[in-house]
């Protein structure tokens, strides 16, 4: 999940910039974040951190003094190994491989409602449970299958819809590479040139829930059939398979991206 390649010219700056429409909701801040309401998490200050222009906080430096994105390292569930490793190797890098985009889109459906801390703790079980994120082997997977899952032991969130959803998301996923070649091919369509956009935001604050790109690949999405996909999804969603770079400038992770 480390692919690089280059930043494009498209960069938004302070959130007004590049022509994109930068969306705020107070109640469903863009999950990746861990901030209160989507992602469940808690928000505060760290050592080494501060407050960027908007009077959100900014990069924060780590014991390893490293600057990062705040998320990574003072709210709700962050701090573990695991959590800081996301922020710097996987979190906003470009990705193309089709099991690795499977594997976040059933992640990102998950965790809807709860913290992403929970969802990435319980990924070794995910992946256990939905055949390391073969689409296929997901789509064949049978009722008993699926109703074990649902039993205490499983490891992974209990949510009927959301088990079910990877199900039929997969088959979902499978049309669409049938169609179009491949699942990478028809989502990188959803930024401009197939690039990553490349944002410029010096604190928290300015950061979007989601976009009209998130709100396009939503759609487009559900048109197709997928269910746990709504706008704020996408746009964390669109953060983790990085067609988007949300790092905060100053975030030693955001250059070379």
């Amino acid at each position: 999940m480390m692919a690089m390649c280059q930043e494009t010219a498209r960069t938004r700056s302070g959130g007004a910039g590049g022509g994109a429409k930068r969306q705020k909701s107070g109640s469903a801040p863009s999950p990746r974040r861990g901030s209160q309401g989507g992602g469940g998490g808690e928000g505060g200050a760290a050592a080494g951190g501060g407050a960027g222009a908007a009077g959100g906080p900014s990069v924060v430096v780590g014991p390893d003094g490293k600057a990062r994105c705040p998320w990574s390292t003072t709210y709700k569930g962050a701090g573990a190994a695991e959590y800081i490793a996301y922020h710097d190797e996987e979190w906003c890098r470009p990705e193309r491989d089709e099991r690795a985009l499977f594997e976040l889109l059933v992640l990102e459906g998950a965790q809807a409602g709860l913290s992403w801390a929970t969802i990435l703790a319980k990924r070794p079980a995910y992946r256990a449970a939905f055949k390391n994120f073969d689409p296929a082997a997901v789509a064949a997977m049978g009722e008993g299958e699926l109703e074990a899952l649902l039993e205490p032991g499983s490891g992974i969130v209990r949510h009927r819809g959301k088990v079910l959803s990877a199900v039929s998301n997969a088959k979902c996923f499978l049309e669409i590479q049938r169609r179009h070649g491949s699942f990478s091919d028809w989502l990188w369509q959803f930024v401009p040139g197939g690039a990553p956009m490349v944002n410029a935001w010096t604190d928290m604050a300015q950061m979007p829930t989601h976009t009209r790109e998130s709100e396009a690949l939503s759609a487009a999405l559900k048109k197709e059939g997928f269910k746990f996909v709504g706008p704020v999804t996408c746009y964390s969603y669109m953060q983790g398979a990085g067609l988007v770079n949300d790092h905060l400038v100053g975030c030693f992770c955001r250059e070379g991206l």
